[in-house]
Parts: structure tokens; sequence; C-alpha cells
């Protein structure tokens, strides 16, 4: 009984505080910094791909009132409340990962998104763990840590805005935003 009434007081504690301060910023992780140290910056030889027309990631996208771009790296979809990855999804991040393996100055954000229903709270947290699921399968593929970031959005912006299931699964994804590698 305890256990509960703690668990409730902390429910109302964390509710009150999101009340007061507003919504918080999207849940972002950063490369890390571990893989990354020692490394020779390979500054000025970024590849023309990753130099090339880089897509926006979807709150750039969303500020210019327009759909985010497409493209190298395809987005993975998610089934209701879940962030396992599915074979479909495997299979578009191996594809994903040949292309991060043929661009190794090529940097990936992760963007992880959910569909409306639940809390915005709770799709933030369903966001992030979509986002870092991509991005820990794709390093078992052997694409260093480093170059990955994540970022979630939850249902805060959504590619469909309708209410039925084929709406909100194309909003049940992971897009990957191609940045050029980080000068030092």
């Amino acid at each position: 009984m305890a256990d509960r009434l703690s668990a409730v007081l902390c429910g109302l504690m964390f509710s009150s505080f999101v009340l007061l301060t507003g919504c918080p910023p999207p849940a972002t992780t950063q490369p890390d910094a571990s893989s990354t140290a020692g490394k020779a910056s390979a500054k000025g030889k970024a590849s023309a791909t990753a130099k090339a027309k880089t897509p926006a990631s979807s709150l750039e996208a969303a500020r210019r009132g327009k759909a985010p771009a497409g493209g190298p790296l395809k987005d993975i979809y998610f089934d209701f409340d879940r962030y396992d990855l599915k074979a479909d999804a495997r299979a578009t991040l191996k594809t994903n990962a040949g292309w991060l393996k043929a661009n190794p100055s090529a940097r990936a954000e992760i963007e992880g998104h959910a569909d409306e229903r639940g809390t915005n709270e709770y799709n933030l947290a369903l966001g992030a763990k979509r986002a870092q699921a991509a991005r820990d399968y794709l390093a078992g593929l052997g694409i260093a840590k480093a170059r990955l970031s994540t970022k979630s959005y939850g249902e805060e912006l959504p590619v469909c805005k309708e209410q039925n299931e084929g709406c909100w699964q194309r909003n049940r994804h992971d897009r990957f935003v191609v940045a050029p590698a980080r000068s030092n």
C-alpha cells in the first residue's frame, strides 16, 4: 500500500511539474564522446553525398510549413505501443547501415515518433525508446555510436493527422536525418 501511495504522489508531483513548466524540449542523446576521442578529424573530406542537400529535421520542416524531405536513409515503422524492431524494420536498417558504411563521414540523427494516443510524456518516452532501438541495432551492424544521435518528438510532429489506424501507423516511425561529419 505504501509503494502504491508513493507512486501516486510521485505521479502527482511530476504532473504538477510538467503543468508548471510547460512541455519539455524533445528528448535527445548525443553521440558517445568516448568513441570519438582520439580519432583524427577528416576535415574537408566529407562525402559529396552527405554534403549535398541534407534533409531537414522534422522540426525544421514543420517550422517551414512543409513535409520533411526524404533522404538516402529510409524510415522504419512500429506496432502500436511497441518499440521492438519488426523483420521489415531490421531489413531497412541493414540497408541504412550499408549506406552509412559507404558514406563514413556522414552522421545520422534518428527521430523517434509516436501516434497521438497516450499522454505527451508517454509518447516522448516511447519515441525515445524507438530511436534507441534503431541506434542499438545500427551499432550492432558496425556503425559507430559516435555517428548516431537520437531525438524523440513523440506525437508532436505527425505526418498524418486523421484519426484512423492507417494514419496512426504512418506516425509510429523512426525517421533518419543525415548530417555531415562534425568539424573539430
